[in-house]
């Protein structure tokens, strides 16, 4: 029996267009691993929503990943699915839903990504108070952290342990914080997590000082690179469009443009899995060869594109990864 089912039905069967497209990213994914090169991945969409950690978080444990970029939704949907998983509801027949009947979701506390509502009561008012014990820690001992630093700590306090609803193997946010592997979380204020902070600080029992920003992740991420690029290089893996991937993939041409850096390389490999399809003024939906005239891509790069649905493809190409 083979040791490697998923892999080789791949393999065996995506042999043209967007499947071949996908077997080819995986291969270079590979390639560019063995040639000691770094991966960064970028999470947009609801991939914690989508429980991406089954196979990511398994990407974490062996390192198959050197740094994240991901939305603040992102950041906090994979703990509250770890918190809060039985309490999820599905809603198959959503295309089919009323005014009305979005009305009854929002009263059962039920908020609704597609056909999965994420409960409000039991998700978000259940890490609630426990973030806010990190964050009023931190202010009262005169310190600052990154959105997704108070999270680790909150993670790794083992506070949050006794309302664990899925097995903790396939939280990424929580294998993410026993390696310590460094996230970048572009515009986190535009997160539930975010809004609660902003409510903290707007009665004055937080400042917003408390929490470090977005330029302070640019300035992260720019001293990273710098120490991470030599050698083969660092690669590019991303999940959807937005301010996950927009944001991060720009330290390369900040460094060369503006801090003068002649010699910073450019990323050495890029896929982006995408169903937007190219348009007039589409970022998501651009070529990759539109991200050279930027000076994020250099010619030889090796760049794939998968113009598919993100849930269906990227666990796939991680199982391949994986050798699953």
């Amino acid at each position: 029996m083979s040791q490697k089912p998923i892999s080789d039905f791949i393999e065996k069967h995506y042999l043209h267009f967007n499947a071949a497209s996908l077997v080819d990213a995986a291969k270079g994914y590979n390639k560019h691993l063995a040639e000691g090169g770094k991966m960064m991945v970028t999470l947009a969409g609801a991939m914690s929503t989508a429980e991406l950690g089954k196979s990511f978080a398994e990407m974490i444990r062996q390192d198959k990943v050197a740094i994240i970029s991901c939305t603040g939704a992102n950041l906090e949907e994979d703990i509250m699915n770890l918190v809060a998983h039985s309490h999820y509801k599905r809603v198959p027949n959503y295309r089919d839903l009323t005014p009305q009947d979005e009305w009854d979701l929002l009263e059962q506390g039920l908020n609704r990504v597609t056909d999965t509502c994420i409960p409000e009561e039991e998700a978000f008012r259940r890490l609630q108070s426990k973030i806010f014990k990190q964050w009023k820690g931190a202010e009262e001992a005169g310190e600052r952290f990154l959105p997704h630093e108070y999270m680790y700590k909150m993670l790794l306090s083992g506070d949050l342990e006794q309302f664990y609803e899925i097995d903790p193997a396939n939280s990424w946010m929580l294998a993410a914080a026993q390696k310590n592997i460094p996230i970048i979380v572009p515009g986190w204020e535009d997160s539930t997590m975010g809004n609660i902070f902003a409510s903290y600080c707007i009665k004055g029992e937080l400042q917003p000082s408390t929490m470090k920003s977005g330029i302070e992740y640019m300035t992260f991420l720019a001293d990273w690179y710098v120490k991470n690029s030599e050698g083969k290089g660092v690669g590019f893996f991303q999940i959807g469009g937005g301010i996950a991937g927009d944001f991060p993939i720009c330290v390369v041409p900040m460094l060369y443009q503006d801090m003068e850096m002649d010699k910073i390389p450019f990323w050495s490999y890029f896929c982006q899995i995408s169903d937007s399809t190219t348009s007039y003024g589409s970022y998501s939906g651009a070529v990759p060869n539109e991200k050279i005239t930027w000076g994020k891509l250099d010619m030889d790069t090796p760049k794939y594109i998968i113009e598919s649905d993100a849930t269906i493809v990227a666990p796939l190409v991680f199982a391949y990864v994986l050798g699953w």
